[in-house]
């Protein structure tokens, strides 16, 4: 298996060959949240721990707990956690996060989640592993918003990226578990695209009341970076 950094400096990873390579979304997920003030996360179907790594990487003080369902997906987590020495810091809870019992109930402070895209049967992979990455075959976007309702504290957010097309779904599931949409950001390749990605954040007992923030541009006209991704992946 073959180690690299998503920038030069950054986390050192290890990817396995059945598992999704490191896509754009969680690395703009992972700059999306602010951390000022947060000292425990947990994040959702962590896998290799891209986004958990990131975040720490972003606050040296912060506390990360790595849920993640899949033996294997957990013990690469893992390795990436030595590898960049964060022992200390961040840890895999190797389980289901919907009845965890090695989650701290009430604690986090932020939640963040890059979950599975597509409905149940919506859909093929080239392998298994991917395709459970894809798929909700374990969590649907329901079971997502009360297992982070149940372990956030007052006040806490869950920030999470999905498909454009399930926007309406999200904001409303996620009001119905006391999870009040508050931080909106729709991602698109280009300027004249339309967007295909959405962040969200939500606060647990929030009050009513979104903001929608400008787009965020994935590509300038010719093909390369704008400077909002290249400060995000930290090329400049």
């Amino acid at each position: 298996m073959d180690v690299f950094s998503l920038w030069e400096g950054g986390p050192l990873l290890e990817l396995s060959q059945d598992a999704e390579p490191v896509g754009t979304d969680s690395v703009l997920l992972a700059s999306f949240p602010s951390l000022t003030g947060v000292q425990k996360a947990a994040d959702f179907g962590s896998g290799s721990g891209v986004i958990a790594l990131i975040l720490a990487s972003r606050r040296e003080t912060l506390c990360v707990d790595c849920v993640e369902l899949d033996h294997d997906a957990a013990e690469l987590c893992r390795r990436n956690i030595a590898r960049n020495g964060l022992e200390r810091r961040l840890r895999v809870l190797e389980g289901d996060l919907r009845s965890l019992r090695e989650a701290e109930v009430g604690k986090y402070q932020l939640i963040v989640s890059n979950p599975p895209y597509r409905p149940l049967g919506s859909g093929t992979s080239p392998s298994e592993g991917r395709q459970a990455a894809r798929e909700e075959r374990t969590c649907t976007l329901s079971e997502l918003a009360r297992s982070a309702a149940r372990l956030l504290g007052d006040g806490g957010r869950l920030c999470v990226v999905y498909p454009c097309s399930r926007l309406a779904q999200a904001v409303t599931v996620f009001s119905q578990n006391g999870l009040e949409p508050k931080r909106l950001r729709l991602v698109a390749a280009k300027m004249d695209a339309a967007p295909s990605l959405f962040l969200l954040e939500c606060r647990r007992g929030g009050k009513p009341g979104l903001t929608v923030e400008p787009a965020l541009i994935l590509k300038n006209p010719d093909g390369t970076d704008t400077p909002e991704v290249r400060k995000i992946y930290r090329l400049d």
